[in-house]
């Protein structure tokens, strides 16, 4: 089980050839793709922020039926506030959308894959994917 952040998602849906490599493997592998809520936020948001964003979003609904959404739920939201609280304590600060994401994919028993390996490598016990 792989959760995808939304620096892969964003390179996937670009067309870049190594995100759609490692996708491509992971679907002939069946293993099961997820995407955190939040990421889909982040999509949405840049999508309408954009020129073309209806094209942009059609996009991003297609990518999204092909992986799981895995939602802010009770237990991800109360490790967030840890994970959070933790990083405040030592003097890290990662952002809250990347505490969320990162949270919701450790919940999950998912690694994450991302090329922002400096903000999730702060999450004590994320299996991280570096692309």
């Amino acid at each position: 089980m792989v959760c995808f952040d939304t620096s892969f998602a964003i390179d996937f849906l670009r067309g870049d050839k190594t995100a759609v490599l490692i996708v491509t493997d992971f679907d002939k592998k069946g293993e099961i793709m997820s995407i955190a809520s939040p990421t889909l936020i982040e999509l949405v948001s840049s999508a309408q922020l954009g020129v073309r964003r209806e094209e942009e979003k059609d996009k991003i609904r297609r990518f999204v039926s092909s992986v799981n959404v895995l939602p802010l739920d009770e237990g991800s939201a109360f490790l967030a506030g840890e994970i959070e609280g933790d990083l405040v304590m030592s003097g890290e600060k990662i952002g809250d959308t990347d505490v969320m994401i990162g949270a919701i994919a450790k919940n999950n028993g998912e690694g994450l894959i991302t090329r922002n390996k400096n903000h999730f490598s702060k999450i004590d016990g994320l299996r991280i994917i570096d692309y």
